[in-house]
């Protein structure tokens, strides 16, 4: 093959000639003067790799979420130096917190420049180092292919995460000797996939067996591990109840017999009350995350605690475990699934079951089917389950919309549900969403946004129109920072200190970058208008106005456990 033989090619080539071994579809990105030899190189290559020119580097990173977070697997955002880069340290600091493997190339200002002050000149290996699992600054094109090859095995094993390259501009206009890429498949120091205690694996499955009533609470960690089906065997042999967190929504499918809701500040009632009575908790692929646990030093503190997790510094590190399994959910559920003994757990079961029925009399049925005051979260987020079947591929912003989403969706795939958890990034959803659909081409795409989170990185629908994109975006305008405002009503005696929001005219914005709108403000009219945006072929851009100061029930207050969950006011 002529890319084995020795020849001299710059390092701007070998930087898209390693892409393209690697594999890499779709690369986000954002030129400018530090990166642009790279871009020249990328033009003589535009048929092996699509290039999506966004329209601020932010929405590169977090449209290389969504697609990764579709796909699981991590694709490219590139940006130039100085306030390029330092613009994709949001959407690094997302992926981090939620797990998602990215590889960052940006462009820097010359060798010889460096330390200088130069023009846009920033240290950005410094400013990504705690928000990365791995970074790299490349001085010399020699070490292009190797350092590629890196980080992507690194991004993509073990733990998912972002990995950062800045690559100098004179190495990417250096020459060196092509002698191939080779894909990277072990790094020295870095075991990304732990060796199983099976000891463990038995302590734990004598544990389950013996539990009166046990609860799984499973995380993302399944979802990444391609551990869906084990855990639904696992459901299904043990007759376990199993709650997903926000980010392991679609870990099981809400159909399941044992599947019982949500954990957390705004999950299920039954859930958060059945929390501190279950005697033994089998966390998988979960951090315990504040806004899951409440006040953690009340938090199932009658329960023994099994903690599956591929990460070993999470274990013990919020919640003691009484069994900690150092392991990917995947291998960890293989080894634990052939000693569990078959069970029903009715009553237990039952109990959960008791409790939803009084949340579907207190809340649900008044949040999806309202009789009075103005459009409902709940009620568009029920039509558009019901219009989808479940099956579409949501990608929500932050805030009450985002909760809406998250209760009132039956997410019945995995990597199903595309959301920012653990950063919260306003803004995320626009631009995910042009990911995510360039992801899964043939799957529906439904943006989610609030009124305050669209207008962060509304000028992302010139992405979505310039690459022609079938995303459906529906806007929940509140004209209001809605979670926001909904603490200061209940724990700041309603002071509502700058959340009112006066917001332009959505459709005319749309329109005016080419993108069918229309705007609805009756209850009546909203059926038929989400009928007409999921009927169009194309983007899509539906405002919907809600009530403006509608509240989110059930509702964990700010600081205490669980089980103190409010059903209202």
């Amino acid at each position: 093959m002529a890319d084995t033989q020795l020849h001299k090619i710059s390092g701007s080539e070998a930087v898209i000639k390693s892409l393209v071994e690697e594999g890499v579809e779709v690369i986000f990105g954002y030129p400018g003067g530090a990166i642009m030899p790279i871009y020249d190189a990328l033009w003589h290559y535009h048929d092996k790799i699509h290039h999506v020119l966004v329209r601020h580097e932010q929405g590169a990173t977090h449209a290389a979420e969504g697609w990764a977070r579709v796909r699981n697997k991590a694709t490219v955002c590139f940006a130039t130096s100085g306030p390029g880069a330092t613009n994709l340290i949001t959407g690094i600091a997302d992926a981090m917190m939620d797990s998602t493997p990215m590889v960052c190339i940006t462009g820097q200002v010359p060798q010889h420049l460096l330390g200088t002050d130069a023009f846009q000149e920033t240290d950005v290996v410094g400013i990504t180092m705690p928000i990365t699992k791995w970074n790299y600054q490349v001085t010399s094109a020699a070490e292009i292919p190797d350092v590629i090859a890196k980080a992507f095995y690194i991004a993509n094993s073990g733990k998912p995460g972002p990995v950062l390259i800045d690559i100098t501009k004179n190495a990417q206009f250096e020459l060196m000797e092509w002698k191939g890429y080779k894909a990277c498949e072990g790094v020295r120091s870095y075991i990304p996939k732990p060796v199983i205690d099976l000891e463990k694996v038995k302590q734990a499955a004598i544990l389950i067996n013996s539990a009166q009533k046990p609860l799984i609470i499973a995380g993302q960690g399944v979802v990444i591990a391609g551990a869906t089906k084990l855990l639904e065997e696992m459901a299904t042999k043990s007759g376990i109840p199993v709650t997903t967190t926000m980010q392991g929504l679609g870990g099981l499918s809400p159909e399941h017999s044992s599947y019982v809701g949500l954990p957390g500040m705004h999950g299920n009632y039954s859930v958060n009350r059945k929390m501190n009575e279950c005697d033994v908790l089998i966390a998988v692929g979960m951090r315990f995350d504040d806004r899951v646990t409440g006040d953690v030093t009340k938090f199932a503190k009658q329960a023994k605690v099994i903690h599956l997790e591929i990460d070993a510094v999470e274990i013990n590190k919020v919640v003691k475990a009484a069994v900690g399994i150092h392991a990917d959910a995947k291998e960890g559920l293989e080894a634990l699934l052939p000693l569990l003994s078959e069970n029903k757990h009715t009553e237990w079961m039952q109990s959960f079951k008791d409790l939803d029925q009084m949340e579907e009399e207190k809340v649900i049925q008044h949040a999806i089917h309202p009789k009075s005051g103005g459009i409902k979260m709940g009620e568009i987020m029920h039509l558009i389950d019901e219009k989808t079947n479940g099956e579409a591929i949501i990608v929500p912003d932050v805030g009450q919309h985002q909760m809406y989403a998250m209760r009132y969706y039956h997410y019945k795939k995995p990597n199903s549900w595309v959301s920012s958890g653990g950063l919260g990034t306003m803004g995320f959803a626009l631009p995910a969403s042009i990911g995510a659909q360039m992801a899964a081409p043939d799957r529906t795409v439904v943006a989610i946004i609030g009124d305050g989170c669209f207008q962060m990185t509304l000028q992302e629908l010139g992405t979505i129109w310039q690459q022609e994109l079938n995303v459906k975006i529906v806007i929940f305008n509140n004209n209001y920072l809605g979670m926001v405002r909904q603490w200061q009503q209940l724990f700041f005696e309603k002071r509502y200190s700058h959340v009112e929001l006066k917001n332009p005219d959505f459709v005319a914005i749309s329109k005016g970058f080419k993108i069918e709108a229309a705007k609805v403000e009756d209850r009546n009219e909203l059926s038929d208008a989400l009928d007409k945006m999921f009927a169009h072929k194309g983007p899509y851009v539906l405002e919907v106005v809600c009530e403006k100061e509608e509240n989110l029930f059930p509702m964990v207050p700010s600081g205490a456990a669980c089980s103190d969950v409010i059903l209202e006011p």
